[in-house]
């Protein structure tokens, strides 16, 4: 069970916009898609979600954009879970190209467990927390992570 889900995107010419580069609408999608891919691979894909009756919505949304992604270039998705509180959870994302690491985005969603039913915020289930190690910033792995980026991005991932 990855703490750190690495997601491999070949960006199409569908996620291009005007501009030639990447389409802000396309790293919200990547970033949904690599949420859900992790969440599945850590024991909750959606059907179980659905059959608790509660799930995950975004409440709000990131987005850094540190250099453009073209047509035909390989992507690297890594998403982690930074903690979680009684009703949230933050989630961090970091774009790097493949071929040499170099960080394009960094983003962060912030999470929150909602009743399908009332539209209610819920409280997380003990079951759900303990299916996602939380990633601290200081975490070797996620150091190292930032470190084959370093200084190609700014701030903090």
């Amino acid at each position: 069970m990855p703490r750190i889900h690495v997601t491999r995107i070949v960006v199409s010419d569908d996620a291009i916009d005007v501009n030639r580069h990447v389409n802000n609408l396309a790293y919200l999608r990547w970033m949904q898609d690599a949420a859900t891919a992790h969440s599945a691979a850590q024991g909750w894909p959606l059907e179980r979600y659905l059959a608790t009756g509660a799930g995950w919505f975004v409440r709000s949304h990131f987005i850094e954009y540190l250099r453009p992604a073209f047509a035909g270039e390989t992507l690297l998705l890594y998403t982690w879970v930074t903690g979680m509180t009684g009703l949230s959870s933050p989630r961090r994302y970091l774009f790097a190209r493949d071929e040499d690491g170099v960080a394009v985005a960094k983003a962060e969603t912030l999470w929150v467990f909602v009743d399908i039913e009332t539209g209610r915020p819920a409280r997380i289930p003990s079951e759900v927390q303990t299916a996602f190690p939380f990633v601290p910033d200081d975490d070797p792995e996620l150091l190292a992570l930032k470190e084959t980026s370093r200084g190609r991005g700014r701030g903090r991932l």
